[in-house]
């Protein structure tokens, strides 16, 4: 059995431009061995917007050596980036991105939520590159609700959204989620049942996090996990229970370390210093491309 190592809890929110009240749920520096490969996820909202002209937003910005996972809960977000890809994703969608060797993009609020306004509520993950594919050419997926398969928990418990990687369901069918990862992981949006239990397997020797959205669990017939906390489960062993008080919602992300060094500096995530001042010479030097007018 995975064994329950510590739980971490939100600290208040702070704006990442004027649209994303984000509280950062974890994030790497001392813990970067511990929560490889994952660096750092913030929770955006829930939170109200009156209707508006301007959308808003982050704009303009850099990022190399790792990639951003944004998964919408409610709302819409709009993004462009110097690749020229670029789109709109509402509720149950995910936009994947590798910033690899330099990205430029930008995130706003989309035009339609702009104008009617409403309750936003997303997340984004920061996912770490292998040395290897630092500077794996930048890229873009757009993964739409209907694209990603739904299995049910055993004895409806509730049901799991494969986002990233593989969900094994009761009957032995293998669901795979559509997104393309550079490292072995597995990202699943899970919902509980009200008084329901289940039990889930995840690969002995991975990172597994355990992000509570919504509701109230118990992890191991022990620990209380509560909203816009984080588990963090024993990297030995490879099954662990919970069990829902309220209907919840969990984010799963486990993965196989990188055992890799981890240098940032703001948006860039490398392996040494020496690669953090080529990040910031490209950067200011043109090589990440430009943003489509």
């Amino acid at each position: 059995m995975k064994t329950l190592v510590g739980v971490t809890s939100a600290p208040p929110a702070h704006w990442v431009g004027d649209g994303f009240p984000a509280r950062s749920l974890f994030s790497y520096g001392p813990r970067s061995e511990q929560l490889s490969p994952f660096l750092l996820l913030d929770y955006a909202g829930p939170a109200d917007f009156t209707p508006t002209t301007r959308p808003r937003g982050v704009g303009q910005h850099p990022h190399r050596g790792f990639e951003t996972v944004t998964i919408v809960y409610q709302g819409e977000v709009a993004h462009r980036d110097s690749t020229g890809k670029g789109g709109v994703i509402g509720p149950g969608d995910v936009q994947w991105m590798t910033a690899g060797a330099g990205i430029l993009h930008d995130e706003f609020h989309s035009p339609a939520f702009t104008e009617a306004g409403g309750t936003l509520e997303m997340v984004q993950l920061w996912v770490n590159l292998p040395a290897k594919d630092k500077m794996a050419t930048p890229g873009y997926q757009a993964i739409f609700n209907s694209q990603i398969p739904v299995a049910a928990l055993p004895d409806h418990a509730g049901s799991v959204r494969v986002i990233a990687g593989n969900y094994i369901d009761g009957n032995r069918a293998a669901h795979s989620g559509p997104a393309q990862t550079f490292s072995p992981m597995n990202v699943w949006d899970v919902q509980l049942n009200g008084g329901k239990a289940t039990t889930l397997t995840q690969p002995d020797g991975w990172t597994t996090l355990l992000v509570l959205l919504k509701g109230t669990v118990q992890i191991n017939g022990e620990e209380i996990l509560r909203e816009a906390q984080v588990a963090e489960l024993a990297r030995d062993g490879d099954t662990f229970t919970i069990e829902a008080n309220n209907d919840a919602t969990l984010l799963l992300l486990s993965g196989e370390p990188l055992n890799e060094p981890v240098i940032g500096r703001g948006p860039f995530v490398m392996n040494n210093e020496r690669e953090i001042i080529e990040a910031i010479e490209d950067f200011n030097r043109g090589r990440f491309g430009h943003m489509p007018s």
